[in-house]
């Protein structure tokens, strides 16, 4: 998967491989999608989310660019795959899911796989986590019609922020630097992610 999929697409950070070829993905899927586990696609988890294709984990962690001393706010739990990825980078992971059967699995799943830096909050992603602000990096993992100021306001001066942003059906890869308190955005990948539901994002 790593070598096909991830590093023939030009991904480089040797972090972000790292984590890739040691994160589980098959304990991410379901049971009866194990033999899936590492296509080149995104899978249904239940509850109309999915777990994102391994080139779109990579390629959204490498434009974090995250690293150790960082404190990472994940939008949209799902799996706890992405969580996981960054949880092998990062100090901290603070992940939130409005699905809260989501969350609880997802919490499960990293816990036995022994993560600790890994810290779950059932809620709207699209508010954020005002308590535990500021973060240096924010990821956003469903499709958003644009990036939420909410979370712009809890993100660090010169911090990251990455989402996918366009129609409910379309999307960009956005990567978006804070300075002096605007961000400063540069386009990515097309992609097409589940809609990132919220007071700040789509209506269910």
């Amino acid at each position: 998967m790593v070598e096909t999929q991830i590093i023939s697409r030009g991904v480089k950070n040797k972090e972000v491989i790292r984590a890739m070829l040691k994160v589980p993905r098959h304990r991410f899927v379901p049971e009866e999608l194990i033999e899936k586990a590492y296509d080149d696609m995104a899978l249904p988890i239940g509850e109309g989310q999915t777990i994102s294709q391994p080139y779109m984990v990579a390629i959204m962690t490498e434009l974090l660019e995250p690293e150790y001393n960082h404190k990472v706010l994940e939008i949209g739990t799902g799996s706890g795959y992405q969580a996981a990825v960054l949880a092998e980078i990062v100090k901290e992971v603070y992940t939130i899911e409005r699905v809260a059967s989501l969350s609880e699995r997802a919490r499960q799943r990293v816990r036995e796989l022994g993560y600790e830096n890994i810290f779950f909050k059932v809620g709207d992603g699209t508010l954020g986590w005002p308590e535990e602000a500021p973060f240096d990096r924010i990821i956003i993992t469903a499709a958003a019609p644009e990036i939420p100021n909410t979370l712009i306001s809890q993100l660090a001066e010169g911090g990251i922020i990455v989402a996918p942003v366009g129609s409910r059906y379309s999307q960009v890869l956005i990567k978006g630097v804070k300075k002096k308190s605007s961000l400063e955005t540069i386009n990515s990948v097309p992609c097409v992610f589940v809609p990132l539901v919220g007071e700040k994002g789509w209506k269910d």
